[in-house]
């Protein structure tokens, strides 16, 4: 089946954007859960710290 060019090019710019847009919101949980692991990491050590005070002082 033939198609006309003004519709391969709009069929080829609907994929384009579309994987850009998997490759953006890739990216995104990428360094969202990069964020998250960090936040976690913070808050054990706050409350590891937090724990060593609290035994020292009894």
């Amino acid at each position: 089946m033939h198609r006309s060019r003004t519709e391969v090019g709009r069929w080829r710019m609907l994929r384009q954007a579309q994987r850009r847009r998997n490759r953006w919101l890739e990216g995104q949980s990428r360094r969202n859960s990069r964020i998250h692991h960090i936040r976690t990491e913070k808050q054990l050590g706050r409350q590891q710290r937090s724990l060593l005070y609290a035994h020292s002082y009894e």
